[in-house]
């Protein structure tokens, strides 16, 4: 293995189908193709993601994805170090999609293959944009994923706390569908909340008289709904001013949530830098609250560009690029997994509600 490393990443974890080759040296890391081929349109009349419909897209269209970003970074499948892919957490047909694909193409190639945690890829972005050192605080938000954590290398990582049910990302889509906006929630919260009073509604901020580092966003939900109803009521429906103000007291209420929880990780004063990740963190109220929390702690703060916030294989290829380094290959055994924790140790969240606990 030399300097550079050029590694080929598959993501299918979601509703994204996504390929990308990147570079990888000792002092920097570079994005030679990304393409996304989002399938928004196939799911739009659900009112979110259907797995079989997103599985079988990216059965589809994995290949045409992995021929196209080969194309435009001008290599072959022959000039690749190894071949990564997300083999877990997400939708169990879409990462076993991606997983088949990986190992049929690493075998075709005598290509090494390296199994990546999707939540890793993400954790590691601010390595890839900014070759931020380790140690930092990470704050992974998206929507299925709300987690602070000490990231110390590509496996080591601590759990410093998480949401105990609602994501924030699966919170802003079920508020959309309350309000009647369109999916994915998170943009359409955000577009309306620009027009619209923050303080009109007195909604909670959970968890603030707690200590630690637990979040939820179940209640606030909920609080939105009760709101809403309220509304309703009172006047028979809701007017574009109503809806902007729900959507805009909302949209404060996580980011408060957020920013003071992070700020009680950053007192610990073990991490030197805060970066955060994830779709949600493409919100620009939240990148705000968190750069003031960062700012007044004294310590740096990182916010990759946006296009790689969202799920995509770049962060895929440079995650799997780290993890080749330290040594890590995966056979023809690798599964794929809809849950796999990046803290092993610590104990699972409690109080998932329903639907279970969330790490």
């Amino acid at each position: 293995m030399g300097d550079r490393l050029t590694i080929l990443g598959l993501e299918s974890s979601c509703d994204d189908t996504a390929a990308a080759v990147v570079r990888q040296a000792a002092d920097r890391a570079d994005i030679l193709s990304s393409v996304v081929l989002g399938q928004g349109d196939l799911h739009a009349a659900f009112g979110g993601v259907v797995p079989e419909i997103a599985a079988r897209a990216h059965a589809e269209k994995l290949d045409l994805a992995v021929r196209r970003t080969l194309g435009e970074a001008g290599l072959a499948l022959a000039d690749m170090d190894a071949v990564a892919v997300t083999a877990g957490p997400g939708l169990i047909g879409g990462v076993l999609a991606g997983v088949m694909l990986a190992k049929g193409l690493a075998a075709g190639a005598g290509l090494p293959l390296v199994g990546v945690n999707h939540l890793a890829a993400h954790a590691l972005t601010p390595r890839l944009t900014n070759a931020l050192a380790y140690p930092y605080l990470m704050l992974l938000v998206s929507g299925g994923h709300c987690q602070l954590l000490e990231v110390r290398g590509p496996e080591a990582f601590t759990r410093l706390g998480g949401t105990i049910d609602d994501a924030p990302g699966e919170a802003f889509d079920k508020v959309a569908r309350l309000l009647g906006l369109p999916q994915p929630g998170g943009p359409a919260v955000e577009r309306e909340a620009a027009a619209g009073d923050a303080a009109r509604f007195p909604l909670p901020r959970p968890l603030l008289d707690k200590p630690d580092c637990a979040m939820s966003f179940s209640g606030l939900k909920t609080a939105v709904l009760r709101q809403r109803d309220r509304l309703v009521a009172a006047q028979g429906g809701l007017t574009r001013a109503d809806r902007a103000d729900l959507c805009a007291g909302f949209q404060a209420a996580v980011a408060d949530v957020l920013a003071e929880k992070t700020r009680r990780a950053l007192a610990t004063g073990r991490m030197p830098a805060l970066a955060v990740a994830g779709g949600v963190a493409a919100n620009a109220a939240i990148r705000a609250a968190l750069e003031r929390i960062a700012a007044e702690a004294g310590a740096g703060y990182v916010a990759p560009p946006l296009r790689l916030c969202t799920d995509n294989a770049a962060i895929v290829a440079y995650a799997g690029a780290e993890l080749f380094r330290a040594g890590r290959r995966d056979g023809p055994e690798l599964a794929a997994r809809p849950r796999w924790p990046l803290d092993a140790r610590s104990p699972a969240l409690i109080g998932g509600g329903r639907k279970g606990a969330k790490a």
